[in-house]
């Protein structure tokens, strides 16, 4: 297993610091102090599991971290996966220290917010980043989390960010089928990454009904603009297609690509079926994209044709009331020679043709749609 170098090192594993000195001839190199110790508080608030695996079943139950770190350098045979919840930086660089995982990798599962991604350091450790995602319908969000799967020969360390997919239930599943778990470490990636894809439907199908519901409020007729929901939909759904296709890369690797990788042939079919799910769901959340957009377009389209309907109905009431407006404007100028002025019928003459005038033009925009 290759150890990182010296030049190479960062902030949280040990690192040789040159110190000028006043007195001396030269440049001295001093040992940068030992990390303090973990709390046991810490340890327990980082750790939700921690087991040794040999020939497919579980050994022991649940260990201690310290105890299962001594056991995983004696296991020939057997791996000890340890699975962290948001633990702190002194939790992820102790167990990277341990297993000289490279510093790269650890300082990405320290911090998180990182792309999906698979990397491979030393020819024997693979570090993959997977993306899970967890949907809160009251708020129409989705959370997107990460787990953070770092793989030897003899251990599996997962490290989840987030809400999304929790681990437990996967490793007891795992259990429960011991001809899979006996494959090593590859069967525990595969199935951590199978669960993740599977949560992924489960988001799709909250999105799936939220954006019919746009769909019938823009076609609704009631007037309503639903731009605000079509945007933060479409936001949300874009980060989620983010996440979903940078995965696809990685997949594809395990599922037809394995050389060079530390896994086990015998998942390759596994892995070609979590790859076929991830496909299918991108492409369904690729297709909400395109179906908010024309959402968005076609409310756009729905509020200009109604402001375009609003403006022909106040024109053809203004053309109306043009009418009457202009005759018994002409009739309050009191001119003195007006020989209508003196007509019996006068008054009800003009009146009687400023309302017909008035309902051949209402029967007129009526027909054409005005209104």
């Amino acid at each position: 297993m290759s150890v990182p170098s010296e030049g190479s090192s960062w902030f949280p594993l040990p690192r040789r610091i040159p110190v000028r000195r006043s007195s001396g001839n030269g440049a001295t190199t001093v040992q940068a102090p030992e990390p303090e110790p973990l709390s046991e508080d810490e340890i327990r608030s980082a750790v939700v599991d921690c087991g040794i695996y040999e020939g497919g079943e579980r050994l022991g139950g649940h260990v201690e971290l310290a105890s299962a770190l001594g056991k995983a350098d004696a296991c020939e045979h057997g791996f000890v996966w340890i699975g962290l919840h948001d633990p702190s930086p002194g939790v992820v660089e102790a167990i990277g220290r341990h297993f000289q995982l490279h510093p790269l990798a650890v300082e990405d599962a320290v911090h998180g917010h990182e792309r999906a991604k698979l990397e491979v350091y030393g020819g024997d450790t693979l570090f993959i980043v997977l993306k899970t995602a967890r949907y809160v319908d009251s708020d129409e969000l989705i959370e997107i989390g990460e787990v953070m799967v770092f793989l030897g020969a003899s251990f599996v360390v997962t490290v989840r960010h987030g809400k999304g997919s929790p681990l437990h239930d996967v490793r007891l599943d795992l259990e429960a089928h011991p001809d899979l778990l006996g494959i090593g470490p590859s069967s525990v990636l595969y199935a951590i990454a199978d669960r993740i894809v599977d949560d992924y439907v489960a988001v799709i199908d909250g999105i799936a009904a939220d954006v019919e519901e746009v769909e019938v409020e823009v076609f609704s007729g009631f007037g309503s603009n639903p731009a605000e929901r079509i945007y933060r939909l479409k936001r949300e759904v874009l980060a989620f297609r983010r996440a979903v296709t940078a995965l696809t890369g990685p997949m594809q690797r395990l599922a037809s690509k394995q050389a060079g990788l530390p896994l086990d042939p015998r998942t390759g079919e596994y892995f070609r079926d979590v790859h076929d799910h991830l496909v299918r769901d991108a492409e369904r959340i690729a297709g909400f994209d395109e179906l908010l957009t024309n959402a968005l377009q076609a409310n756009v389209a729905q509020i200009t044709m109604r402001d375009n309907q609003d403006m022909r109905r106040i024109s053809a009431w203004v053309a109306i009331i043009a009418v009457p407006t202009m005759v018994f404007g002409l009739y309050g100028m009191n001119f003195e020679h007006m020989p209508e002025l003196e007509w019996t019928y006068g008054y009800p003459l003009v009146v009687a043709v400023v309302l017909v005038i008035c309902a051949a033009l209402y029967r007129k925009f009526k027909h054409t749609g005005w209104l």
